[in-house]
């Protein structure tokens, strides 16, 4: 009987493979076109932040949103998935919209920076907005 365990669990171990090239599908950030959102916010209400996007082709899907904190500063990108093992892939350029929920902790300014995408110089660029939160 413990063979046989030892036996089963080696050969999946040695029938897995992470090095599996058939899979082409990755995430990929897409630039933010615009963003809205108020001025002032209340601490410790949510307020939903529009976010608006171009969809390239028909292979990319929505997937979630990049979000990172940094004091008072946010950081925001769409994630998407590219289905590369689809191919027919066409172009779309589609106007896409997600939204995400903001709440302030603290008083003072917050600074959101959606990412654009890349200049020709390969620099990050970005859409910045500071928001007032207030008591």
């Amino acid at each position: 009987m413990k063979n046989l365990l030892i036996y089963i669990l080696t050969f999946f171990a040695l029938s897995c493979s992470v090095n599996d090239d058939s899979v082409k599908d990755y995430q990929e950030l897409l630039p933010i076109e615009t963003a809205q959102l108020p001025q002032t916010v209340t601490v410790g209400i949510p307020e939903d932040v529009l976010l608006t996007y171009l969809r390239p082709t028909n292979c990319h899907a929505y997937n979630d949103i990049y979000y990172v904190k940094n004091e008072n500063e946010r950081m925001v990108a769409i994630v998407s998935t590219y289905f590369a093992s689809n191919n027919n892939c066409s172009a779309l350029d589609t106007e896409t919209q997600a939204t995400f929920r903001f709440k302030a902790t603290e008083t003072g300014m917050y600074t959101f920076k959606f990412w654009q995408g890349k200049n020709n110089e390969g620099d990050d660029e970005y859409l910045i907005y500071e928001v007032e939160a207030i008591e």
